[in-house]
């Protein structure tokens, strides 16, 4: 077991255990930090978290689910709550025909790293899964997790958009949008999110083919123009 700090170099409160990692990083040159630059800057800012703080998130992630998931114990999240974060990050990311969803990637377990190691997001994360629970209740006498697909998608459409969401719903708008950056912060910084987008990291590419032509074209550009000497005034 060891201790970890949070962001602001406090002990925290409650034990991260040790969990070793298997990488492949190193033979790809692969560097996370790059891929969490390139991927997730705008969520990273949304939430308030530093590139290095991301990277360390998906690194513990990562290693959990080397674990398997049914072997894994969250640090923050209860037992009734676990359940709600795996379902909404996966209706945020779902599985397809490409890629996992987001619990494959390890998004739950990340943000379980993120409550214990940054602990001014528990303002927001509870207090907004309760807000959720209370508004299945009140729709449809059930909760979030108990709902039935299509009346998960009926609260979620009327928070998802800010600008036409009434204001009676503003506390469960303001959760969301801050769930959904960060289901999009650990997504893209994770294995299977970089691999979602084709990203190769630092390989070697023996032949350079260049832009398609098709994107060429759209962009009204060709290579041909490049070569055109310039005229210096």
């Amino acid at each position: 077991m060891r201790q970890m700090a949070d962001g602001k170099g406090r002990k925290a409160d409650k034990e991260l255990p040790v969990i070793e990692q298997a990488s492949d990083d190193t033979a790809t040159g692969l560097d996370r930090r790059d891929v969490v630059k390139m991927l997730g800057a705008a969520a990273l800012a949304a939430v308030g978290l530093a590139v290095p703080d991301v990277a360390r998130a998906a690194d513990y992630a990562e290693a959990a689910l080397q674990q398997g998931a049914p072997a894994y114990k969250p640090l923050y999240f209860t037992k009734a709550e676990w359940p709600m974060v795996r379902t909404l990050a996966d209706l945020v990311i779902p599985r397809d025909a490409r890629s996992g969803s987001a619990s494959d990637a390890g998004v739950p377990e990340f943000m379980d790293f993120i409550m214990v190691e940054f602990k001014s997001n528990q303002k927001w994360m509870r207090p907004g899964l309760q807000w959720l629970n209370a508004e299945c209740t009140k729709r449809f006498k059930r909760g979030f997790v108990a709902c039935t697909p299509a009346q998960q998608k009926l609260v979620l459409d009327d928070i998802a958009f800010p600008k036409k969401a009434p204001a009676a719903l503003k506390p469960g708008v303001e959760f969301f949008t801050r769930f959904r950056d960060m289901t999009a912060s650990g997504f893209w910084s994770s294995r299977v999110g970089y691999k979602d987008i084709g990203y190769m990291g630092n390989t070697v590419v023996p032949v350079w083919e260049g832009c398609p032509e098709p994107q060429l074209q759209k962009l009204g550009v060709s290579y041909k123009m490049s070569m055109k000497a310039v005229r210096r005034g």
